[in-house]
């Protein structure tokens, strides 16, 4: 912080003493605070008394950490940072303990503090309160959280109304959406929201076990059933009994496999591999598929009679694509997970940087969205996450983006010009004057912006506004 006391061009009168300055400090509403080379706390603004419960009196002399006792006081301390890089912080998220033990989120900026020669003397730091920020986060996240699902889309918000309806039932669901929508979510919130919530939801992926495997991982067998079937395995249908069955990425299935469930399904009884003997099977089906069964019908690919089997309650999650409003509650959502996972204050995403999240279509979906912020949490130390925390196609994204802006005003204003001078005739001076600009820079925007003129000479025309 430079001073003005030997600058000449201040005079006296204006440079500003001791008292007005800590006068200024307490009028503003951030905390402000200064140290000295030996990290004692040489100045406290009002707002960062009130802040931190502490007095000015009490602060004074102190060492900084035992005022603050901040996060990062000890492992990465913003201002020794400061200190010994001579760089800047800027709104990096960290808490502080007040003095009645509270945890305060603040926002810090640091920034070195010099003498009138300009030689450092210490650092000073500001800090904004995100309690309500924090406060009001967490009630827009309450509101439009149904079973850990967020979302304020009406489409969703339309499902949600329905969820416990459907959840009261034994009827089999069959949820149908995009990979990475959040199918399993779904099916567990319908669970949970069922009477069978008591015991836990089983869930066999139907696309990640070959078929060889599949059929005794959902029926079990019997010992000597096959080589190597040295006792009884109960199968996930079994395991699944008065509970519910999820079974994801269902169109996968064989058409053997297809056979058997359709049993289970229609009479409530199945055989493990190896045995004669029935066994009953009390458990609630939900499916779910990225296909489109009945594309896959009619290539002869999936039973017609177990679609219409497990079609009972259809269930259609749409893609982020479709629900662009979601982004900001999952961004803010997936943030609050990963920082609290890796023991990191990030407070959220900057102005540059949720625009390009926002207009992105995500073909991998809410799958695509989590996997870009998990690793921007991990590039981001604390604060705000920056593009450059964004994986490397994001970049190529923005300088697309970029690109595709800076075509879209060239050709606007490509536009402007040809109609100024279609409405003077091709007169290119008279066009000039009405677009204000000099008729040597209309002719290079024309040969730069490439609009092709007629044959007809403007100057020998006499334009609309001319004698």
């Amino acid at each position: 912080m430079s001073s003005d006391s030997d600058d000449p061009r201040v005079s006296d009168a204006a440079r500003p003493s001791a008292a007005s300055l800590s006068g200024i400090l307490d009028s503003i509403s951030e905390g402000v605070f200064s140290v000295d080379d030996q990290w004692r706390v040489t100045s406290l603004n009002r707002a960062a008394e009130q802040l931190l419960g502490i007095s000015r009196s009490e602060a004074l002399g102190r060492p900084c950490d035992e005022v603050f006792k901040s996060d990062l006081c000890h492992d990465a301390c913003p201002l020794r940072y400061t200190r010994e890089t001579g760089l800047s912080i800027r709104n990096h998220a960290v808490r502080f303990t007040d003095a009645k033990g509270r945890r305060i989120p603040v926002s810090i900026s640091t920034n070195l503090l010099r003498d009138g020669r300009g030689v450092v003397v210490g650092a000073v730091e500001s800090f904004r309160d995100l309690s309500i920020e924090e406060t009001l986060r967490k009630e827009i996240r309450d509101k439009y959280t149904f079973q850990d699902i967020v979302s304020k889309s009406p489409k969703m918000r339309q499902l949600f109304e329905v969820l416990p309806t459907i959840a009261r039932t034994d009827s089999t669901v069959l949820i149908e959406g995009e990979t990475g929508t959040g199918k399993e979510l779904l099916a567990r919130a319908i669970h949970a929201l069922s009477h069978r919530r008591n015991r836990p939801l089983v869930v066999v992926n139907c696309g990640a076990v070959p078929d060889t495997l599949l059929e005794s991982e959902l029926f079990g067998y019997k010992a000597g059933a096959f080589t190597g079937a040295r006792s009884d395995k109960p199968g996930k249908i079994s395991r699944a009994h008065r509970s519910t069955l999820f079974l994801d990425e269902v169109g996968e299935m064989s058409a053997a496999l297809q056979v058997r469930l359709l049993r289970v399904l229609q009479d409530g009884i199945f055989e493990p591999l190896g045995s004669v003997d029935s066994i009953e099977a009390d458990v609630r089906f939900i499916a779910a598929t990225h296909h489109d069964l009945s594309r896959d019908i009619a290539r002869g690919s999936f039973r017609e009679d177990l679609f219409y089997r497990l079609n009972v309650v259809p269930v259609r999650l749409p893609p982020l694509r479709e629900r662009k409003e979601d982004i900001p509650l999952l961004v803010d959502h997936f943030l609050g997970r990963f920082s609290a996972g890796f023991g990191r204050e990030i407070s959220g995403v900057s102005p540059e940087v949720l625009p390009l999240l926002a207009s992105h279509d995500y073909p991998g979906n809410i799958r695509e969205l989590e996997s870009t912020l998990e690793h921007a949490c991990v590039m981001c130390a604390g604060g705000t996450v920056e593009l450059e925390h964004l994986p490397a196609p994001w970049h190529e994204r923005t300088a697309a983006s970029a690109d595709g802006l800076a075509a879209e005003i060239s050709e606007h204003e490509a536009q402007l010009i040809r109609d100024a001078l279609e409405r003077h005739g091709w007169h290119r001076e008279a066009a000039a004057r009405e677009l204000g600009i000099h008729k040597a820079t209309l002719f290079k925007k024309i040969r730069k912006l490439g609009i092709e003129l007629p044959d007809i000479d403007g100057r020998s025309r006499r334009s609309r506004d001319e004698p």
